[in-house]
């Protein structure tokens, strides 16, 4: 298939499309280059650099490269900025959302998978999460994904659509040349290997007096490799045969690590003392967040091949110390 990547730049989306090149499928790769680079798109994918927003810009997209799926991974993903600037949120992530299902529908195009959030169960009533759960995000940024989700259901219902949203977690690790990076750095993992690169003085902890074992909240991570190979899943299981399919799973290692455990292991494979201050809470963080992924497991076959914190941090810091600046020169 020809298969449009929105955010293919970034750090999930470029290790889904090197695993679709792989795949034997044609990838063009559509993104503002915002949050992503054009030094992590595989070189055997097309970029366009262009905003998910510009309808011109993507219709001619669509008429020039016959595309036969859309993989969508184009967002903001930051819960603390989204509870300053929602109106940001919305409009990205939400309302360019819109514009790329409108442009699909013109061009007759029914397949799509949706990187979707955990964050739209806000704070979850049960220790592993079931996609049957109710919706409740904390946070705007939640909010933005879930209004893409009722979108895709009436899309379905009326237009054909058939969709998978993948709703995960922490995305961590990293494979080959493919590594996380943002400006500025706001996830742990990449934090705390920072501070032992000599990037940053300490990481700060934000919140200790969660109802959790430790009182730091705890996150269910997942290797990119292992949630880029559930996109590629999905993409298939859409293709099976011509009805029209809506697949909603979770992703999840099924347990989760709070933020000293991520530290601890971080110590642990650097040798780095790695200093950590104590914070205030953020707004709009749950405590805990971890998923059941039995549904994906069973109906798909998904099985993650590096589902041990140590895996995901060792790969990680391999990538770092390979990558100091990331992908800068």
């Amino acid at each position: 298939m020809r298969v449009l990547v929105t955010g293919g730049a970034g750090f999930i989306g470029s290790v889904v499309v090197a695993q679709l090149l792989e795949a034997g499928h044609a990838v063009v790769v559509y993104d503002d280059l915002s949050k992503g680079s054009k030094r992590a798109v595989p070189g055997k994918a097309e970029l366009i650099v262009g905003n998910v927003g510009d309808r011109p810009c993507l219709n001619g997209v669509f008429q020039k490269h016959k595309i036969d799926a859309v993989m969508h991974f184009a967002a903001f993903i930051e819960a603390g900025e989204s509870m300053k600037l929602p109106g940001r949120y919305f409009r990205n992530n939400s309302a360019n959302a819109l514009a790329l299902l409108e442009e699909m529908v013109e061009h007759r195009v029914s397949r799509f998978v949706f990187s979707s959030t955990a964050a739209l169960y806000g704070n979850p009533k049960r220790p592993l999460i079931l996609e049957t759960d109710p919706l409740q995000p904390t946070n705007p940024y939640g909010e933005s994904k879930l209004l893409v989700e009722r979108m895709l259901h009436w899309f379905h219902r009326i237009h054909g659509l058939s969709y998978a949203s993948l709703r995960y977690f922490n995305a961590a690790g990293a494979t080959g040349e493919l590594g996380e990076v943002h400006t500025p750095e706001t996830h742990l993992i990449p934090i705390v290997l920072q501070v032992a690169g000599g990037r940053r003085d300490r990481v700060s902890i934000f919140g200790t007096d969660y109802e959790t074992l430790d009182g730091t909240c705890v996150r269910d991570y997942i290797h990119v490799s292992d949630l880029a190979s559930a996109h590629r899943l999905a993409l298939d299981a859409l293709t099976d045969d011509g009805s029209p399919k809506q697949l909603i799973y979770n992703l999840g290692n099924g347990r989760g690590f709070s933020v000293r455990q991520v530290i601890e292991v971080a110590r642990k494979i650097t040798g780095h003392p790695i200093p950590a201050i104590e914070a205030e809470r953020r707004p709009g963080d749950p405590a805990i967040l971890v998923a059941s992924s039995e549904k994906i497991r069973h109906e798909l076959g998904w099985k993650p091949q590096y589902p041990e914190l140590d895996a995901m941090v060792s790969s990680a810091w391999d990538w770092f110390q390979r990558h100091p600046n990331g992908y800068e020169e």
